[in-house]
């Protein structure tokens, strides 16, 4: 199995790019991940919010494999602690035979479409943060998860 982050927008701040990245090699060590940048819509500011939404949601369509796994990073999805986190990337590995995607949609969420297609819903937290910090926040998590199910010291408990 393969484990993908797919998120509208880049990550502009070199410091979260450098920890996204640091992260992102940490992963590799224990299964192939990989994030993958959708572009930004152009003239965002003359597009209805629903609109956006739809064509962001376009884009991401384009990336989805049909035997992909989606779990949509919603804040109105379940919550995990890092244990349980842990413990459902454990499940995915035995049942997603392909590759498992993590969607992160653009400022204003998924479009209709999106959430059609989705198999699951997961929040980080029921805060708001901005999308580079969710991008630095689940690879950190989703490195985590490797180290507890690897019995390895980076986690406390």
């Amino acid at each position: 199995m393969k484990i993908a982050l797919l998120s509208v927008g880049k990550t502009d701040n070199s410091l979260f790019r450098e920890i996204i990245d640091e992260y992102i090699k940490r992963v590799n060590h224990y299964i192939p991940f990989e994030i993958i940048y959708l572009q930004d819509l152009k003239n965002r500011k003359s597009i209805s919010e629903e609109e956006q939404k739809v064509q962001e949601g376009e884009k991401l369509l384009k990336n989805i494999e049909p035997t992909d796994y989606i779990v949509l990073l919603d804040d109105k999805g379940k919550t995990y602690s890092s244990p349980e986190f842990a413990r459902y990337i454990e499940k995915k590995m035995h049942s997603v035979p392909k590759r498992l995607v993590f969607l992160i949609g653009g400022p204003y969420g998924f479009s209709k479409s999106i959430y059609d297609i989705a198999n699951e819903k997961i929040s980080l937290s029921k805060m708001t943060f901005t999308h580079q910090m969710v991008r630095m926040v689940f690879t950190e998590q989703l490195y985590r998860a490797m180290t507890i199910l690897n019995n390895e010291p980076y986690h406390h408990e």
